[in-house]
C-alpha cells in the first residue's frame, strides 16, 4: 500500500487516511482491497522492473560511447 511518507508530503494527516480507508471499503468491500493492493503492488513491482532495465541500458550506452 502507499506509505506513510508519501501521504504525509501530501498533506495527508490522520483523520484525512482513515477517511480514505473507509470510503475505500465502503466503495469497494473487504474482499476486494486485497486483490486491490495486490494488483498495484505488482504493478509497482513491474515499473521498477522496467526502470531498472532502461537505466542499465543507458550506462551500458554510455561504457561503450567512452570507448
Amino acid at each position: 500500500m502507499i506509505s506513510a511518507s508519501i501521504l504525509a508530503f501530501m498533506g495527508l494527516g490522520g483523520q484525512e487516511m482513515i477517511f480514505i480507508f473507509l470510503a475505500l471499503l465502503l466503495l469497494f468491500g473487504a474482499k476486494k482491497i486485497p486483490e486491490l493492493a495486490k494488483g498495484l503492488g505488482k504493478g509497482i513491482k513491474e515499473f521498477k522492473d522496467a526502470t531498472k532495465d532502461v537505466r542499465e541500458n543507458i550506462e551500458e550506452g554510455l561504457k561503450e560511447s567512452e570507448k
